[in-house]
């Protein structure tokens, strides 16, 4: 950080000895010395109060970034993904204007099938190839 040799060391203890002189060197360096503490001290502080500043900003960008991925409409994804020009939809609106303009109901044809097995009679005729079973009486 500091280039500092020891000939500046030197001559910077020289100057501290004739300035306070050698009685009161020893009480100069404590102070000092909790002086460059406390500056250090500031120092991690600050650098600690910076690094959670830069956590919290990456954790701002993390959540926001999943709340959008939670806004996604699917629907409109998937009908983009299968449908991107959208001929699909526009058949099946024509299909159900057709329908409707027939005036057949239009019912889902799970239900539709449904309904028709239950109504529907057995018109069926025996099969000739059919072995005939015999009854003995």
């Amino acid at each position: 950080m500091f280039d500092i040799g020891w000939q500046e060391l030197f001559l910077v203890a020289v100057i501290t000895i004739l300035v306070v002189g050698p009685k009161e060197l020893p009480r100069v360096l404590k102070t000092v010395v909790a002086g460059v503490r406390k500056v250090r001290g500031l120092a991690n502080d600050f650098q600690r109060g910076i690094d959670e500043l830069a956590r919290e900003t990456e954790l701002d960008d993390i959540r926001k970034n999943l709340e959008s991925a939670v806004d996604v409409d699917l629907e409109r994804e998937l009908e983009e993904t299968i449908d991107p020009t959208g001929d699909i939809t526009n058949t099946m609106h024509e299909l159900e204007n057709e329908l409707a303009s027939t005036g057949v109901e239009n019912e889902p044809p799970a239900i539709a099938d449904e309904t028709k097995q239950e109504n529907a009679v057995d018109t069926s005729v025996p099969d000739s190839d059919a072995p005939k079973s015999v009854t003995s009486g």
